[in-house]
This record gives C-alpha cells, structure tokens and sequence, in this order.
C-alpha cells in the first residue's frame, strides 16, 4: 500500500467507529495532534481533516509511525472481511436478514454527542457486539444537532444546560443517497404537514446505524428543530420525534430497500413504526386480523423503565391532531388506532401509552433483568385479565457491556500482556476467566500496581477538570487543585443520571458517620461524583445541588468533588480508576443499570442495593449488598434502612478491608475479592452475553 492509498485507508477508518473500541487505532489520531485529539474530544474525523495531506504525508515517512498505522489498517481490514465469528457459524438460520434495532439514542463515543444516558449506551454497546458476532444490525435512531446539553453547575450550585451544535461534516457521518447520487429525501404525515426528512449514515464496525434529520430547507424552522435535541421540548415536540422515528424509520428501511427480519424496539420511543407496519399490510389487501399477526411475529420490544412515569403517554387529543393525515391512509377509525394505546380500547378518556402499544403489537417482550421482568409482569398485569402476574407474557434478558470498548488503555495493555490480544473474543467463556483466581496470569503485586495507574490516570484527570470548572467562575489558586484527592486512598465512584430514585445524597444521610470516615487519619476515602439532572427534573437538580454542598463542606473540601458535564470520556476514567463503584437506587425502580458492570475488567467493586442487574450478579463475595433483598412500602423507611446498611458496610468491612496490608503494602483479601468478582462478573454481563441471548431467544429462535 502506497502513501496516497495509507491516506485514503486512514480516511475511510476515521468514519468507521471500530476506532473507538480499539486503544491502538485511537494512538494514530492522539500522535498526529494531541490538541486537537483533546480539544474536539477525541474525534478522529476533526483531526484528520485539520492536517493537511502534506504533513500527513510526511509524518507517514516516519517508519514507527508507519508501521503503526499498517498494522492497525490490517486489524480493521481482516475486521471487516472475517466471516467466523458467532452468526457466521450458525448453521440452517435466517441470519443473512438484518435486525433493526430502532432507540431513540445510541451512546458510541463521546465526540458524537447524540445520547443521554444509559438507554443510549446500551443501544451502543448492542450495536458494538452485534458487530463483533456478525449479526447483520441496522441501528434506526435521529440525528440531534445540539445533542443532549452541555452541563455547568452555578456559583450556587444549580444546574445550568448549555447548548452547541453539532458540525455534521465533523462527525464520522456520510449523508444517505438515492442511486443518481442525490440526498435520499422521505417523508412522514404530522398533523396536515408532510414533514422531509434526510438521513446520515454511521458505521459502527459491520453495523450500520442510520440517523434521521429534520433539519431541510423545505420544513418549517418549528419542523427542522423536531430533531434538534435528545428528548427536548414539550409533549408536542417528543410525539414529533416518535413519529419520525418510528415511521419515518420505517419508510427509510424501504427507500434504501433493507428488509429486516425483526424490528427490535429498544424501549416505547419507537413504537409508531408497529402502525406503520400496520398500513403497509393493510395497503397490500390483508384483512385487520391477519395484519396484525404479521406484524407481531416482526417484532420485538425491549422495556427499560420500572417506573411507571416513565412510559410515554399522550392525551387523547394530542394523538387525534398529530395523527389527523396519517388516518386517512389507513383503513382503522381514529378510535381503533387510539385503542391500540389503550389499556382499554372503549375508555375514550384514556390517553395513548406507547409501552401499551408494544405490549399489545409484539410477539416477544422482555425487560432488562431477573427483577424488572417481575416488576414488568405486575406492572402491566391489567393488560391481560386472564392471567396472573407469573403468567404475564414479559420475560427477561439481562443487560451488558462491550467490555472492550469499557476497557481503558492500560486495562488493554495488562490484559493483552497476560492474557493474549483474543481475550476480548473469550467474554462469553466462563471457565476462560476462572484463570483470574491463578497468580500465573497476574500476581496480586501486578493487580495492585495496576489499580494504584488507573486511581492516578482518575485523580489527575479530576484535578484537570476541577481546574477548568474553577476558572470558569473567575477564581484564582488554582493550584489547590493539584492537592486534592490522593492516590493512596480508597476511591469511591458515583455516577449517573441525578434521578431522585437513584438517592445520590443517601451516602450523606448520617452526615457525622460518614464524615468521620472520609476524615479518618489512618483510613481515609475519597468521593467523586458525577451525572446530570433532566433539564426538566427540579427534585433531581436539587439532589445534585446538595451533592455540590457537600463538595463545599469545610471537612469534606477536597476529599469528595464533582466533575461536570459527564460524558462517556469522564465515565471511562471514572470506571477504571473507581476502586468502588456505588449505586443506591430505591429498590426496585432501576430496571438494570451498566455502569457498575464497567468496572470489573478494571479490578474495581460494585456495591449496590439488590436492584436491577446486581441482585442477579451479587454472590456475597465478589462485592457488597446493600440493604436486603426486600422493598419497604415506606420510602423514608426504606431510605433510612439502606443508608445505614451502607455506612456500616464502610466501617466495618468495605474500609478496614482495603487498609488491611501485608509488609509488602498489598491488601491481598482485597485483591481476592478483585479476582473473585473478575471471574464471576466479566463474563456474565458481557453484552456478546446479552445480544447472542437476544440472537437465540428472538431473532433466529434457536433452542
């Protein structure tokens, strides 16, 4: 390969985001500029097209240099062409159709600011694996230009949303064409308006996820913002969104002439496209009846919310204005589409449930773990009368992450060293990871060192941050920041969406207790916290406005700090530097949770209450439970029982354990722990775990 054919290789990898999940290949880009590597927030497109051919051409005559990009354009080359992996070896199944997989955001990378949280992440990390498996994906999800918001925490501690657009021609985008070259244009019916749409195209591996824009010259500028931010506006603006997402995404699937297998809703936001599916049958002469069967076996829905808030619902009066045009393309009464959304189709006072939608219109649907199918079962029980909650047609597949694209630059290199380059191909192989428990493969010594890199890479990375948020409100003495927190103490890590069900204060609820625990002379801990409120959740901004307070604590200055705007950049130093990771949501509103499942290829700890994935993983040694594995009808009570168990939990095992040292300074039962928690966790909650269960169970039907 030539110089001119490197360039135009290197090119083509930029809009591919293998590069995210591979440390090597994000090298090449820091290399060439590590400003502009840090300042467009790692985004390889932005860097590659701020050199100039001439200087890259001459950085390629630099033989390291060189050699370095040949490899890793081979890894990519022989990436994309391999044909065995898990959906290339099945023998006799459909797997040559795709799955689209429709979320309302896909979480990928931090330069590409189109997700908010956990529901986005997962759809990312699915996209990532189902790449790695060979399972054909197409991702259908909206492009926001000024994404979710830009965090930054007021002078008194409130939160305030920022907004930036995004650059497309930045982004590792390429716009979606007819076959004479042309932008691809499709249309959806909002209310008496036809409303365009474009879409941009994004490769994640061999997956394909293709993201839907309103922002066209032809729309009205109200019609160009329906998809300006994640989950922005009012109830207006967000059925808007559903609708170009669901059925737009569909008409897009059959402009580009992709006919999947399944249509996986990742959540209610979607929806829309099952009365898409609906009209198509209904158009081609099919009877209601066997329409709806056709479309129930093309589909699958996958919930996410154990609060019953969270499901989308609309006013009946809403729905009949937003849906005005498109009734008159399908033979179903206004009344028969609204009763698709309804518990009770004959209640007209009744609004318009997307998760109700799903429920009625799929053929398989399941949660997100063990306890978020029960809590699912009862929760819509009244959907179907003639069975009892156990019978209630939700099962569970329990989340998971792509634990190579978790896994930090030093968690690759001491595992790549160790282990061999394949082990991130080894994650669905239990017996694989027992090799943790043999000190051949990584002695405690080695463990340790390797915890004491990624608690400074955090520290030092906080500090940075604490700086720049420092500065932005006009103060001085900076350099107090380069003395706050400390590498030889225990770290924990709380990060998340500030959901007052997620009780990030519960840590400060016996406020004397656990100041003499950060405080201790001999055992101190450290706090670091992160994560954003809703826009709209004033109760959620208040709990992170009580976390800033402590930060401000005279006695706990210093020792317990906020880093702003959390992203996944900030989420990654925090999962590998977190020595505990924590998580106390009001059990059982967290239908799973991913974060803490971050940390175990790192050697961190998860202590949580028995919510979510952790009642399933928790096996008494390879972390700590929180409470118990009950749910108090009194949520003071419950909140006090939990706060204590916490802070008893720190005091007497959690701290006196990670001080406990040898004479060679190593806490070797910790450092079991570590080992114990590596070989139960990391191959359980992988998410090739989760998405070959979804291959199985729903795609391919494989017993």
């Amino acid at each position: 390969m030539n110089i001119q054919e490197k360039i135009s290789a290197l090119s083509k990898l930029t809009y591919n985001l293998w590069w995210t999940w591979n440390p090597e290949a994000q090298r090449i880009f820091e290399v060439l500029s590590p400003y502009l590597w840090e300042r467009t927030n790692h985004n390889a497109v932005a860097v590659l097209k701020s050199i100039s051919p001439q200087e890259l051409q001459a950085r390629l005559y630099e033989p390291d240099f060189t050699i370095r990009v040949d490899t890793i354009l081979n890894e990519f080359a022989k990436y994309m062409q391999k044909t065995k992996n898990w959906c290339g070896d099945m023998e006799g199944q459909n797997s040559h159709q795709p799955v689209a997989y429709f979320s309302a955001e896909f979480g990928l990378h931090e330069s590409l600011p189109i997700y908010s949280g956990g529901l986005g992440i997962l759809a990312g990390d699915f996209a990532k694996s189902a790449s790695d498996l060979g399972i054909p994906f197409v991702g259908i999800s909206l492009f926001y230009r000024y994404g979710y918001f830009q965090q930054r925490i007021g002078p008194d501690g409130w939160q305030q949303e920022d907004y930036a657009a995004a650059d497309p021609m930045l982004l590792p985008l390429e716009l979606v064409t007819d076959p004479k070259g042309s932008t691809l244009v499709c249309n959806v019916e909002i209310n008496h308006t036809t409303i365009a749409f474009h879409t941009w195209r994004l490769n994640v591996g061999r997956a394909v996820i293709y993201l839907l824009d309103t922002n066209r010259p032809e729309n009205e500028e109200r019609f160009r913002d329906i998809t300006a931010r994640v989950y922005g506006g009012d109830a207006t603006t967000r059925i808007s969104q559903e609708i170009v997402l669901g059925i737009g995404g569909i008409r897009l699937l059959r402009a580009i002439g992709v006919t999947p297998s399944i249509y996986h809703l990742n959540e209610g936001h979607s929806a829309f496209l099952i009365l898409e599916l609906l009209r198509e049958k209904l158009a081609s002469g099919n009877t209601i009846g066997d329409a709806e069967t056709d479309v129930r076996k093309r589909t699958l829905f996958t919930t996410h919310t154990a609060v019953s808030a969270g499901h989308d619902r609309f006013s009946p009066s809403l729905f009949e204005y937003m849906f005005e045009r498109f009734s008159r393309t399908i033979p179903i009464s206004m009344h028969q589409l609204l009763g698709y959304g309804r518990a009770n189709p004959d209640d007209q006072n009744e609004g318009f449930c997307m998760t109700i939608l799903a429920l009625k219109m799929c053929s398989n649907a399941n949660g997100v773990s063990k306890l978020h199918g029960a809590v699912s079962r009862e929760m819509w029980r009244d959907l179907y009368p003639k069975m009892t909650a156990e019978q209630t047609p939700i099962i569970h597949v329990t989340n998971g992450i792509h634990t190579g694209g978790w896994a930090s630059e030093k968690a690759h290199e001491f595992w790549n060293k160790r282990l061999g380059f394949d082990w991130t191909a080894r994650l669905m192989e239990p017996e694989y990871w027992k090799q943790l428990y043999d000190e051949k493969y990584a002695n405690d010594g080695e463990l340790w060192a390797l915890r004491y890199a990624l608690r400074r890479e955090l520290i030092e990375f906080t500090r940075y941050r604490l700086r720049r948020q420092h500065l932005r409100h006009g103060g001085d003495q900076i350099t107090m920041y380069d003395s706050i927190l400390c590498p030889d103490t225990l770290t924990i890590c709380f990060a998340r969406r500030f959901a007052t069900y997620k009780r990030a204060p519960l840590l400060f609820r016996n406020l004397d207790r656990i100041i003499a625990i950060i405080t201790d002379s001999r055992q101190p801990v450290q706090v670091i916290f992160a994560g954003k409120a809703h826009p709209r959740d004033d109760d959620g901004k208040r709990f992170l406005k009580y976390i800033i307070e402590m930060t401000r604590h005279p006695q706990l200055f210093g020792k317990v700090v906020f880093i702003e705007d959390y992203d996944i950049n900030v989420a990654r130093y925090m999962v590998a530097g977190a020595d505990v990771w924590l998580n106390t949501p009001r059990r059982p509103l967290e239908a799973s949770g991913t974060s803490g499942m971050k940390i175990g290829i790192h050697g961190g700890l998860h202590v949580s209450t028995m919510d979510g994935w952790w009642r399933e993983g928790f096996d008494g040694s390879n972390g700590w439970a929180i409470g118990n594995d009950a749910t108090s009808d009194n949520p003071d009570q419950q909140d006090e029982f939990d706060a204590s168990s916490l802070i008893t939990l720190l005091e007497q095992e959690i701290v006196p354990l990670f001080y406990q040292r040898n004479d060679d300074g190593i806490p070797h039962g910790w450092i079991r722990r570590i080992r114990h928690a590596m070989g139960t966790l990391i191959p359980a909650y992988s998410s090739d775990r989760m998405v070959v269960e979804y291959g199985r169970r729903f795609y391919y039907h494989m017993k």
